[in-house]
């Protein structure tokens, strides 16, 4: 069971080894980088090469680990006992009635290996990585209102992403296998593009990755933009049925056509706004 690239996604050399490493020690692998990178994407790559369902967990700023193991609801069998029989009460016997079950527990009682994504893992509180280092780690976890334990049938291929917004306890980096996903170089660049665009026309292509890249390695942008952007401004080149000639700056601006795909901030904008004034002024 190994991953390669697949006819959607274009896999570096150092992320298909980063995989199939975390495979076969049976860690969680930790994927970092920039935003747009195809951190989540890759999961659901991996699902795919290794032909195996995925369980998807987004994490959000309010998230807390125990909901990936289950929630209790008590408030609804508060409720239920109100109630009388033939109105639902009959269901307040039975607390299993009142358990929610979260993604690691719909991982772990999955007949067969499943993919389970836990994505950006770093939008929770601290406390979050570490309350899931037992349950990661032995792959299993008690549920106190029944007194039952829960056990993985099969332990998940479990894929985690963060994007650096805060850092992550040293306890929770040791279990994981780390894999940061840097941005493609111009020949990666181009394959991915030529996965999603295969009829672009290598002029136009040219052109605008030259372009791109310029406009990313401009110091002082405040983010600069990611392969999904450029794929988005690829795109949006194409349905304009856009020429090299079209995308040539006449000095009047900094900014490329259509640029809102690629610069996502008004303090980006603003930078190329005052390098086209002070290239106008011969400064």
């Amino acid at each position: 069971m190994k991953f390669a690239s697949t006819a959607t996604y274009v896999a570096t050399d150092d992320l298909r080894v980063a995989v199939n490493a975390a495979v076969t020690l049976q860690r969680p692998l930790l994927v970092k980088g920039e935003p747009g990178t195809g951190k989540t994407e890759l999961a659901r790559q991996v699902a795919a090469a290794l032909d195996l369902p995925l369980v998807e967990w987004h994490v959000k700023s309010t998230t807390k680990a125990q909901q990936g193991l289950y929630e209790y609801d008590a408030v609804s069998r508060l409720r239920d006992s109100q109630l009388g029989p033939g109105l639902g009460g009959e269901r307040v016997s039975d607390v299993r009635n009142y358990i929610r079950k979260g993604k690691l527990w719909q991982a772990f009682e999955a007949e067969g290996r499943v993919v389970l994504l836990i994505d950006e893992i770093d939008k929770a509180d601290i406390e979050f990585p570490n309350d899931l280092l037992q349950e990661l780690d032995r792959m299993e976890f008690h549920v106190y209102e029944t007194g039952e334990t829960i056990r993985a049938r099969h332990r998940p291929v479990v894929i985690i992403t963060s994007n650096n917004e805060k850092e992550l306890p040293d306890a929770f980096l040791r279990r994981c296998f780390f894999h940061y996903i840097r941005f493609p170089d111009l020949d990666t660049l181009r394959a991915i593009i030529a996965v999603h665009f295969p009829g672009i026309k290598d002029a136009l292509l040219t052109v605008a990755l030259t372009q791109f890249f310029e406009l990313r390695d401009t110091p002082g942008l405040k983010k600069k933009p990611s392969t999904s952007e450029v794929l988005d401004w690829l795109r949006l080149l194409l349905a304009e049925d856009l020429e090299p000639a079209d995308l040539k700056r006449d000095g009047k601006t900094s900014l490329p056509k259509l640029y809102g795909a690629l610069l996502k901030n008004e303090q980006d904008v603003q930078l190329f706004e005052r390098l086209a004034f002070l290239a106008r002024s011969g400064r």
